[in-house]
């Protein structure tokens, strides 16, 4: 079968900046004539990238989301790109911008310019690894089986991530960043963050709006939140301070007890004065220079082996655009004509609980399903499991049952029934279940797809002549 290509957009919406890429990624059947198809992303190249602009903002509280349309509608005219011409992709606040009071609104202005399949949000934590994975830092960790950190260094956040061998382990989020801190044109402070004013107190300083500052001061700021960095990698010793500066809703970050970590990256605004020093200490009106001096001339740089990034400020973006984006199996089953679908819930099942459909307790599937779908306030939701490696056709048989029945009688007769598996055993499930319900409701499954517990997903159109549906698998975190 001949390579499909599909055209991606990433637009990120920082604290600092907002930039847009897009990228063609080139989707193939890398499986042998006579084996079952496994369709892969095989290749990705970036067609255009936009200059880095500064997120415009009302006020601290309200992003200027005309404005950011404007921008984003003449980087499209630029790359000379319609929006139906994109096929997949991202539109993503991150940082402090994900926290302003207008953010959904701001989202739903620009949902349209991603085409039918958008990734609304990143929380803290799906920051980190989309970061991790543009900046080349997942690539590196996967081809040499390595352990590798990731330090997204923008301007109101640092998110962090560790892969093993290009799994994730660790991941977390850090109130810390080149904007914590800005300066007006007299070099008097003109915004201190929260989490500024917390590690400037640890540091016994006084700094306050209005007053002017010095850079000796400020290093010291910068310096202390340094050492936070240094504590979260295990360099320092922990101290109250890293706890507090940890961002609301990110997940707490624990280094593994079985793997030493060898090397770390740097990617965000932050990553180009840590790689590129030199520039004068409030170029950006900010302390992102300094902080980026900071990082360079602490025990990060001694401790560890320092990668290139491949991308450093636009690492979410790209990895975004290239790499949110995931194939399922080809041995699934679904209806025509449900496609797309955004920003479906998911409920995970345990292995124990799953144990347990497998034995045949409908009454059970039933009961936390509805209290899932009350938790979400949702009409639908993805069943997601591990399933069995060739189950024979009477353990599949009783499965189906289970969850046929379970779905069938807590879901609105409308609305359709989703699953998702791990094991390629989607096709053969989805088509018993469809045998027992008659035909009577929608279904969609699919496998090869890794979701989690609170994740939420999309499903875009199937491509490959209907072989294959692109999937983007998530976690939506307002704070």
């Amino acid at each position: 079968m001949e390579p499909t290509q599909m055209l991606s957009v990433g637009i990120d919406i920082g604290t600092s900046t907002s930039q847009v890429i897009f990228s063609r990624l080139t989707v193939e059947n890398t499986a042998g004539y006579f084996s079952v198809p496994a369709v892969s992303i095989i290749g990705k190249e970036v067609v255009y990238q936009s200059p880095v602009h500064r997120t415009p903002l009302i006020d601290e509280s309200l992003i200027d989301g005309e404005a950011l349309r404007k921008m984003i509608e003449t980087e499209y005219a630029s790359a000379k790109i319609t929006a139906n011409q994109v096929e997949t992709g991202a539109v993503i606040i991150t940082g402090e911008s994900a926290r302003k009071e207008n953010a959904r609104m701001v989202l739903e202005l620009l949902s349209g310019f991603a085409g039918d399949f958008v990734v609304s949000t990143a929380g803290p934590d799906l920051e980190s690894v989309i970061a991790g994975q543009g900046s080349g830092a997942w690539e590196f960790s996967e081809e040499n089986g390595t352990v590798v950190v990731n330090l997204d260094i923008g301007g109101g956040t640092t998110n962090v991530v560790l892969f093993d061998g290009g799994e994730v382990r660790a991941r977390g989020c850090l109130d810390i960043g080149g904007r914590q801190v800005t300066l007006d044109s007299r070099g008097r402070i003109a915004y201190i963050s929260p989490s500024a004013g917390r590690i400037a107190q640890a540091c016994h300083l006084n700094l306050v709006k209005g007053e002017p500052v010095s850079v000796e001061t400020l290093n010291r700021l910068c310096d202390k939140m340094s050492e936070v960095l240094e504590q979260m990698l295990g360099v320092a010793e922990p101290t109250p301070l890293l706890e507090e500066v940890r961002t609301q809703g990110s997940a707490l970050f624990k280094l593994p007890a079985d793997r030493l970590v060898r090397f770390v990256c740097f990617s965000g605004g932050v990553a180009d004065c840590i790689y590129q020093p030199g520039r004068e200490p409030f170029a950006y009106g900010d302390i992102g220079v300094l902080l980026g001096n900071a990082v360079r001339r602490g025990r990060l740089f001694q401790a560890f082996r320092v990668l290139d990034a491949s991308e450093t400020i636009r690492a979410t973006v790209i990895g975004a655009g290239n790499y949110a984006t995931t194939i399922s199996g080809s041995t699934i089953s679904y209806t025509e004509g449900l496609f797309p679908m955004k920003n479906v819930p998911v409920l995970k099942l345990t292995l124990s609980e799953e144990e347990r459909c497998w034995g045949g307790d409908s009454k059970f599937l039933y009961e936390k399903i509805k209290w899932f779908l009350a938790q979400n306030d949702a009409a639908c939701m993805v069943l997601a499991m591990e399933g069995r490696r060739d189950p024979d056709y009477q353990e599949l048989k009783k499965l189906a049952a289970v969850t046929a029945d379970a779905l069938d009688r807590a879901l609105l007769p409308e609305v359709p029934l989703l699953l998702m598996v791990r094991s390629d055993i989607a096709k053969a499930l989805g088509q018993i279940i469809r045998q027992k319900l008659s035909g009577k409701r929608p279904l969609v499954a699919v496998d090869a797809v890794k979701a989690e517990f609170n994740n939420f997903v999309d499903f875009g159109r199937p491509i490959m002549n209907g072989l294959v549906i692109p999937v983007i698998v998530k976690t939506l975190i307002f704070g």
